[in-house]
């Protein structure tokens, strides 16, 4: 460890760079993030909302993603502290954020170049100019994450969003319905998203949304049906407006839409939306045409070269149109990428590595209440063995974890106690009882 990491550190609460999430340098003295916070609310308690307004700070949260400063390699590092492993798609996922939010910045600029213009009087603009500006126009890129449950999906978009600052809203696509039929009309999503922004409008048009399961709306069949796909094809129908980038009207408060509900009009060409599926079984078709395109001289070499225990890697849009994803919402997920299951190695790491990693959840929690917890390794590695058994992923760790913690988190608090040890013992017979609920 170099020595200028051990003297960062925040000049009010005095946490090193390694225990806060980000600290700002400036004039030989660094502030975290946490306590620059704290900062702004105590200026606008003293003196009000228009001290910030006047120093620019007052609308920091409209702001603070039209442009980024930082590099796609700085996003995947911070990922790297909270996720493990998933290199592939932290690369493709940082690629993705970065150029989104350069986007912004390039029609921010270009708008305040416009305003300028104007107030200065030039009313006219060259036509090469002006055709040129129009010919650079970025398009918008949403991501789609495709992976086994519990490899990450969900933590690394939620992730993203916490190192950016910007609203954050996850959907579950199996609840939502064509409109006019039970479940949540497609609009639903920005409710929920300007939820996060405090209806903040202009905030909430730079958010990120993530929408989870889209695997449940794909279409049934490819063949014609009397009946309507209501939960599926129409729905992604219905997604279409939304991903590509327009102004919906939203109904404020969620549900249903009715004449007398006011509606607030949402602009989302600038959020990012990053959609996730298991995609159950699409691996049958990743293998069906990877076999019908390796044929003819050289089909066994090549073959030879495919990764049989992780086909999700070779991935292609034609693979998501097989499984039921209309052409339309295909081509409106330009960036695919895939997670890798999880093996022991990565479940292990899991428990331990993260900065939020569980083992040190339950030690924080226990240090609470007075009482030093230690495990032994042995707990750790028998906690694994039974998520690969059960096939339960990463979300599994933490039940598994909670069945053996459950006894010592209501027995320890008040008792006096100040330490305590969890055997291999001690945690396999709680184990074992957990597993008889899942056989």
């Amino acid at each position: 460890m170099s020595d200028r990491k051990k003297t960062d550190r925040c000049a009010f609460c005095g946490r090193t760079s390694d225990q806060v999430e980000m600290l700002l340098q400036g004039g030989g003295s660094s502030i975290c993030v946490d306590c620059a916070v704290r900062v702004a609310e105590y200026v606008r308690s003293i003196f009000g909302d228009e001290a910030l307004e006047e120093t620019g700070a007052g609308k920091p949260k409209a702001t603070a993603c039209e442009t980024l400063s930082v590099t796609p390699k700085q996003i995947v590092a911070f990922l790297d502290q909270y996720v493990i492993g998933q290199d592939a798609a932290k690369k493709s996922l940082a690629v993705a954020v970065y150029n989104h939010y350069k986007r912004i910045g390039e029609a921010f600029s270009r708008k305040s170049a416009e305003d300028t213009r104007k107030k200065s009087g030039a009313e006219k603009v060259l036509d090469a100019e002006k055709s040129a500006l129009e010919a650079l126009e970025i398009e918008k890129s949403n991501i789609l994450l495709v992976g086994p449950t519990g490899t990450g999906k969900t933590l690394l978009a939620r992730t993203i969003a916490r190192m950016l600052n910007v609203p954050f809203a996850i959907v579950d696509a199996t609840v939502l319905t064509e409109a006019g039929y039970v479940g949540e009309d497609v609009e639903s999503i920005l409710s929920r998203l300007l939820q996060a922004a405090d209806y903040d409008v202009a905030r909430a048009e730079r958010g990120i949304v993530f929408i989870d399961e889209i695997d449940k709306i794909a279409r049934k069949s490819d063949n014609p049906s009397i009946t309507r796909d209501v939960s599926g094809e129409g729905v992604q129908q219905a997604m279409l407006k939304l991903l590509e980038g327009s102004i919906v009207n939203v109904p404020p408060a969620g549900g249903r839409k009715h004449p007398e509900q006011k509606m607030i009009p949402v602009n989302t060409t600038n959020i990012l939306f990053i959609c996730g599926g298991a995609f159950e079984g699409i691996e049958k078709k990743i293998a069906q045409r990877l076999n019908t395109s390796v044929v003819g001289y050289g089909a066994r070499e090549k073959k030879g070269n495919i990764d049989m225990d992780n086909l999700l890697r070779y991935i292609a849009p034609q693979d998501l149109r097989s499984y039921g994803l209309i052409p339309e919402i295909v081509g409106r997920l330009p960036i695919v990428t895939y997670l890798d299951p999880l093996d022991r190695d990565a479940l292990r790491r899991i428990l331990t590595e993260p900065k939020n990693a569980l083992v040190k959840q339950y030690v924080h929690l226990f240090e609470l209440d007075g009482v030093k917890l230690t495990i032994e390794d042995g707990v750790l590695d028998l906690i694994v063995d039974t998520a690969l058994k059960y096939k339960l992923g990463a979300r599994g760790l933490r039940s598994i974890c909670e069945a053996v913690m459950m006894d010592p988190m209501y027995e320890l608090p008040g008792s006096g106690r100040k330490t305590f040890k969890i055997t291999v013992e001690y945690a396999r017979e709680r184990i074992d009882r957990f597993a008889g609920t899942l056989s």
